[in-house]
């Protein structure tokens, strides 16, 4: 984007993965767009594993809090604090409600706007 002046303006751009996502390396702020096999997340990075999460009709259809414990795949185990394709992601809603996710398919990483997206690390 260019403003009147003729600079132009960083505007963050969305950046796709198609590996895996350390939430400790997220800056509060940033948020992710999860696509599973039945449904499409959006969650907010509070810090660390604390997220507001949304896109479960019965679960989750408005943001909630949220603590995402990570990866479970059948090869790993549970992964804490990583949300990695092809695996399905167990999250607990309002600290104790526990909810596994289809397989994940896509994932993508949205830093917060007042942060360059180079100064984002994703494994």
């Amino acid at each position: 984007m260019t403003s009147p002046s003729g600079i132009s303006a960083a505007i963050p751009e969305p950046l796709p993965t198609d590996s895996l996502v350390n939430l400790n390396d997220l800056a509060a702020g940033s948020t992710i767009e999860v696509e599973t096999k039945s449904r499409r997340y959006h969650i907010e990075c509070l810090g660390g594993s604390s997220v507001r999460i949304s896109g479960h009709p019965d679960y989750c259809p408005t943001p909630v809090a949220a603590h995402v414990q990570g990866s479970i795949s059948r090869e790993a185990g549970l992964e804490l604090g990583l949300i990695q394709c092809g695996s399905r992601l167990l999250i607990f809603l309002g600290g104790n409600q526990p909810v596994t996710t289809s397989r994940v398919l896509s994932i993508r990483v949205q830093p917060p706007s007042d942060q360059p997206k180079s100064a984002i690390s994703i494994h």
